[in-house]
């Protein structure tokens, strides 16, 4: 996420999006369920606070997502300067609208039968709270405030900001 992007401390929901919209994956998990956090491809809806995934019905994280369970989603922006972690409910969901806005040939490429495809599995994941974490400084300044506070008595680094952010 090189570039401008909003401060996690003027607008932490903001910010979140603007990272979420910046990088195209993340670690999903079901809380509950016996099965590690797996790599998915979200899209994210800044209006509406929602993130949107597409699967297949016969993937584990499907059968475990059922008719509802709670999730957690962790991305990483792409130069490692935004950490983001969220919790809220996931559904599969039949809003075929929305499905249809978000096809593309990548996602395509995984269903033989196209978006008509039964084993097509659109999931909604509406996040009601995100732990953000951003760094001010790059890796030589770091380095930098590492250096500081082995040599200054008392001082301790100052790497960024952490905010808990209601999205609901």
């Amino acid at each position: 996420m090189a570039g401008h992007r909003t401060p996690i401390g003027e607008d932490p929901r903001r910010a979140l999006f603007e990272a979420l919209g910046a990088v195209r994956a993340g670690m999903l998990g079901i809380e509950g369920a016996a099965q590690h956090m797996q790599p998915m491809t979200h899209f994210p809806d800044a209006e509406s606070g929602t993130l949107w995934f597409i699967t297949s019905v016969k993937t584990d994280l499907a059968r475990v997502v059922g008719i509802g369970r709670r999730a957690r989603y962790a991305v990483i922006g792409m130069d490692h300067a935004f950490h983001a972690s969220l919790e809220g409910a996931i559904t599969q969901s039949d809003d075929r609208a929305k499905l249809e806005e978000l096809w593309s040939s990548p996602v395509a490429a995984w269903f033989e039968g196209g978006i008509d495809d039964p084993d097509v599995c659109l999931l909604r994941f509406l996040p009601h709270e995100a732990a953000l974490w951003e760094t001010k400084v790059g890796a030589l300044g770091f380095g930098l405030e590492m250096v500081h506070a082995n040599l200054v008595p008392g001082h301790k680094p100052d790497l960024g900001d952490h905010v808990i952010v209601r999205l609901d």
